[in-house]
């Protein structure tokens, strides 16, 4: 089983959000899941303009492809989203809350012109270790 810790080296702040580092050892399986989006079931954008619904699809699609390969949310040490509005950012915190706790993994949240789909207001990926 993985153990997985945490950190931030002395001297750097160490938020209260989320990791600065994470250290995985005794890793047995690496999951790289690709950016998820809020997608319906035939493929097109779901909740089209209202952002708070895409991030929790996007976060619920993120759980399921960490569940189906064997992992949970806690599995998860990188996380990287991607926002086409940085203003977002502050209705995001309070989601990512309820998929990770108070204290996410290392996070990097970033703002982008467009996504795949012009529809799309939000995409997030991450790395687990099992």
């Amino acid at each position: 089983m993985a153990n997985i810790e945490p950190y931030a080296a002395k001297g750097v702040w160490d938020p209260p959000a989320y990791a600065q580092a994470v250290k995985v050892t005794g890793a047995q399986t690496i999951l790289y899941i690709a950016g998820q989006v809020a997608y319906d079931d035939e493929g097109n954008t779901a909740h089209s303009g209202d952002f708070k619904a895409q991030a929790r699809a996007a976060l619920h699609a993120l759980k399921a492809q960490v569940e189906a390969g064997g992992g949970t949310m806690r599995n998860i040490v990188k996380v990287n989203t991607y926002l086409t509005d940085i203003r977002h950012r502050a209705d995001y915190g309070p989601i990512r809350e309820e998929f990770f706790g108070k204290r996410m993994p290392a996070h990097t949240l970033v703002a982008v012109a467009a996504l795949a789909q012009p529809e799309f207001l939000i995409e997030v990926e991450a790395v687990a270790v099992l």
